[in-house]
């Protein structure tokens, strides 16, 4: 990791990424546990900043595999954090204890606030974050932002002391992640002179909609604000996208192409992942996955209640069938692990393979989703080392110009 490799990627006909994958059953209740601490102890997601001990003593709580015992086991650890923040002597004390809070109803209401005590926590989880937030120097502003007949809600951040108009980061989060993780992602960008809003995608978090084959328009309306915004460099906007979040970064590359300098996409769905038989072989019982992707993926889809709803739903999400693949793009980003199970490699390849402008990608021959691994290449350090300095090389070339 001593020096950053981001490869321009022409994949050639007959190149092609082998991808296998077989149904497997979903964990057990034990699995879960023992795989949750495993990863705690890593470091790797989703348990990523989660103390260990404080893993330990949750899953404690926690014999069956019901959503709001999940929930519950979770919460009674964040709980003790939420009562240290409102004690806590100093600014700094205080930040820390409602970070894990929020970590840990964030963790409780994971992948998807589909029970009662999951949605309780994820409630919770938001109001841990905003109280770490409001010890934040730059600080977090909420913004409600106008959407048919409701509201986007997002955090915008602006560098300190920084010469205005301000290049921007729209972040969107992905299926299990949320507009808290993302801004959180993105925060060491600030210190280089660049902003960022983080908003939910579709039918996650506080998203006014679910997903669909047309609900970018979200995020157009979320450009709109942007362009509107008299501190935001409206040349110099980029969109970023983590996972189902890395889909709707991919769309908008061709959408909205005129408004955007850039994309990142971190392994972002395309066509085949949206196929009847990769739902049923690749996605149902994904162990890569801690557990309940499919689950998860109904929760967020307008108009779906079973896996069966899903195979229907689901084919028109291509961006192939919506005949977008042909269409110019800006400058791309894609990043992804050679050893994904989550979205096949094949969508990668027809994705570099279309548009009208190269694309640089970043694969990692020993990653998974999103090029992570269980050490080294891990969420954190596969953005401080290969999608920020992407995105302020792209800012800078911008300026040159």
């Amino acid at each position: 990791m001593k020096s950053l490799k981001i490869w321009l990627v022409c994949l050639a006909a007959g190149l092609q990424f082998g991808s296998a994958w077989s149904q497997v059953a979903e964990r057990n209740v034990d699995e879960v546990k023992q795989e949750s601490l495993a990863r705690a102890q890593r470091g790797a997601y989703p348990l990523g900043g989660l103390d260990p001990a404080d893993v330990a003593q949750a899953l404690e709580r926690i014999k069956t595999s019901d959503r709001d015992e999940w929930a519950s086991g979770w919460s009674h650890v964040a709980e003790r954090y939420m009562a240290q923040g409102r004690q806590a002597g100093t600014p700094a004390e205080a930040a820390a204890a409602y970070k894990k809070a929020w970590r840990l109803y964030y963790f409780a209401q994971w992948p998807v606030p589909n029970s009662a005590g999951k949605r309780l926590a994820y409630e919770r989880a938001t109001q841990a974050y905003l109280k770490y937030a409001e010890t934040m120097d730059p600080p977090l502003e909420v913004v409600k932002i106008p959407f048919e007949g409701q509201t986007i809600t997002g955090y915008l951040r602006f560098p300190k002391q920084a010469k205005e108009p301000v290049p921007m980061i729209l972040a969107i989060s992905g299926l299990d992640s949320r507009k808290e993780t993302v801004a959180d992602s993105y925060e060491q960008i600030l210190s280089q002179g660049v902003g960022f809003l983080a908003v939910d995608g579709p039918g996650t978090g506080q998203a006014p909609i679910k997903v669909s084959a047309t609900a970018e328009r979200m995020f157009s309306a979320v450009l709109d604000y942007l362009h509107q915004h008299p501190r935001v460099d409206h040349a110099r906007i980029i969109v970023s996208g983590v996972s189902f979040g890395g889909y709707w970064a991919s769309k908008l590359a061709i959408t909205e192409k005129a408004r955007l300098l850039g994309a990142v996409a971190q392994s972002p769905p395309v066509d085949e992942f949206f196929s009847e038989r990769f739902l049923r072989e690749g996605t149902m019982g994904n162990r890569e996955y801690l557990f309940d992707l499919a689950p998860a993926f109904i929760n967020v889809f307008e108009g779906a209640r079973t896996v069966d709803d899903l195979a229907r739903l689901m084919p028109a999400m291509s961006l192939k069938a919506q005949n977008l693949l042909t269409k110019p793009t800006t400058p791309m980003l894609v990043v992804t692990g050679a050893k994904d199970t989550q979205v096949p490699i094949s969508d990668i390849e027809l994705l570099m393979r279309s548009g009208d402008v190269p694309k640089e990608a970043w694969i990692n021959p020993s990653g998974g989703h999103l090029g992570r691994e269980a050490r080294g290449w891990t969420d954190p350090v596969i953005f401080s080392k290969v999608i920020i300095p992407w995105e302020l090389r792209l800012i800078a070339q911008s300026r040159q110009r």
